[in-house]
């Protein structure tokens, strides 16, 4: 791209590759500027959060960031709390009673300060060595950044359970990473505004950004075996985690309009109840035949019945989203950026 002459003179001779190289580095500038949260829910992980907090810092200082290291003790009964008074620098979180990992999460994420929120567990087996790769990714322009444990340390039982949720999660909420249970990952905070954390939601936030259209990427990542303190997981999470996986899907697909759900399937419901209540109709009166000993009338009916619930409550539902998002002051809908051009 060269500029043309204008009054006899000759701008300077500017390629795209200049222009490029300019905007790269000036945004390069920018990105190394932004303040790192480091963001760590405990619970009883005594023998592991100095350990922990060491390696965060030092990952945090190669990178010549601002950083800061939020650890959310979330009720631990052991000597966590106690061994976190001495570390520096921490912002130290104790919650009342052990509310959950999510909960964790969303304590440390209303505390951080810092324009790039990461999150790792506090049991070691992820790398804070591994921090330099999420943010490499995300100065590429994504918004999040998820780690996938490529070669994962666990137990074959936390595998299979691991590898059931990834199909179901494949099927239900179609999102674009390998692995949704892997706490290290790094977001743009203005992505976690608007996100509300409830069960165990806090593994499916990448598919809930991604729904509201933020660009969502993943690196590989080291994973280690867990060498001290026992593991949190068991099926009453995997429960939990499927019931909350239902409802991203529910949310997905019918958060605007859930009337197009529940009302479609009243329908139906009324649409085949109503056949079969013609049918008995047809049977009754033109062949004839007794219906005191069939269920069909009472199943038409019964179809009919629920139908119409289902309808009304889709209604119902409509205006309660309505409310919903009318109450929190947005949308069904997230805008990147408005340019005036006058």
């Amino acid at each position: 791209m060269i500029f043309p002459l204008r009054h006899g003179c000759i701008y300077p001779t500017i390629t795209a590759l200049h222009l490029v190289t300019h905007f790269l580095a000036y945004f390069i500038l920018i990105m190394s500027d932004l303040k790192i949260s480091v963001v760590v829910p405990l619970y009883n992980e005594q023998d592991n959060v100095v350990a922990l907090h060491d390696k965060i810092v030092r990952s945090c200082e190669n990178l010549k960031r601002p950083f800061e290291v939020i650890f959310v003790d979330d009720g631990s009964t052991d000597d966590t709390a106690s061994r976190c008074s001495s570390l520096r620098p921490l912002i130290f979180i104790q919650q009342r009673k052990n509310f959950g990992q999510t909960a964790a999460f969303d304590a440390g994420f209303k505390a951080a300060t810092g324009e790039i929120i990461v999150t790792l567990d506090g049991d070691l087996q992820n790398d804070p060595a591994d921090i330099p790769l999420l943010l490499e990714e995300m100065d590429k322009g994504f918004d999040v950044v998820s780690g996938w444990r490529f070669d994962r340390q666990d137990t074959l039982t936390k595998h299979f359970f691991s590898r059931t949720a990834n199909v179901l999660r494949k099927i239900l909420l179609r999102d674009s990473i390998h692995d949704s249970g892997c706490s290290l990952k790094a977001y743009k905070a203005d992505a976690l505004k608007d996100v509300d954390l409830f069960g165990e939601m806090h593994r499916f936030i990448p598919a809930l950004l991604e729904i509201d259209g933020w660009k969502v990427s993943e690196v590989k990542v080291s994973h280690r075996p867990r060498v001290a303190g026992e593991t949190k997981y068991n099926w009453k999470r995997g429960v939990k985690g499927f019931v909350d996986m239902v409802f991203i899907w529910f949310w997905r697909s019918y958060a605007a309009r859930p009337v197009h759900f529940f009302g479609g399937s009243g329908m139906i419901l009324i649409s085949l109840g109503s056949l079969i209540l013609v049918w008995m109709a047809y049977v009754k009166i033109f062949l004839g035949e007794s219906l005191s000993d069939r269920i069909w009338p009472l199943m038409g009916v019964f179809l009919v019945m629920l139908g119409v619930q289902f309808f009304v409550f889709g209604l119902l539902a409509d205006m309660v989203m309505k409310n919903y998002y009318k109450m929190r002051g947005r949308m069904n809908y997230t805008t990147k950026e408005i340019s005036k051009r006058d």
